[in-house]
Formats: structure tokens, sequence, C-alpha cells
């Protein structure tokens, strides 16, 4: 079965030019797993924009992210603004005991 992911439309051009090749998953009620087919959609307009690949899953607190973890992912200013975004997000407190899931993905 085929899972789907969406973003947000800021996030579109950057998952389409090829900068942004991985997505931080919180609360992850799909079992996204390596070498899964994704259809990657537009949050706000419901659209599908591109079909991806799972290539690697990583799972662990946001305080224990590295600098290599982050590559191919938005940046933030702060682990402040980060849980922030994320308690925005998921609706739900997030800090950096809060496991994170790493999935990077390719485009097909």
């Amino acid at each position: 079965m085929i899972k789907t992911l969406k973003f947000t439309s800021s996030l579109v051009p950057l998952v389409l030019n090829g900068s942004k090749t991985s997505t931080w998953r919180l609360f992850d009620d799909k079992n996204l797993s390596k070498n899964d087919q994704l259809i990657l959609i537009n949050k706000q307009t419901l659209q599908e924009f591109a079909k991806a690949k799972i290539m690697e899953v990583k799972e662990l607190p946001l305080k224990d992210l590295t600098s290599e973890d982050k590559k191919g992912h938005e940046s933030f200013s702060s682990d402040q603004e980060m849980y922030d975004t994320y308690t925005k997000y998921y609706q739900k407190k997030v800090d950096g005991n809060t496991l994170i899931k790493i999935v990077r993905f390719k485009l097909i």
C-alpha cells in the first residue's frame, strides 16, 4: 500500500528542487519504514505534487539531533523555535524528550 505524506505549501518547492530530502515526523501513525513508496501531498490544496521512496528512517529524541540528522531539512533558529513549531503542527506539547522520526526520501 502506498502511504501519503503532507507538506505545507512553503515546503513543496524545496522538495521539488531537491534541497529538502528529509522530513521529521512525530507521533508516527503510519509506521513509515525504509523502502516505503510515498505520495507527497500539498497540505493546503490536498493535491499530489510528487512521488517518493523512503531511503532511511531513524528515530531519536529531538534533543539528540546532530548536524548530520538535520541535513536536507529546513533549519530552525533555536531548539525552542523547533519545539514551538512542532507543538503548533501536532497540537501536542513537544520538547527535547519527544521522539522524532527522521525520514530521508528520494523523489521517483
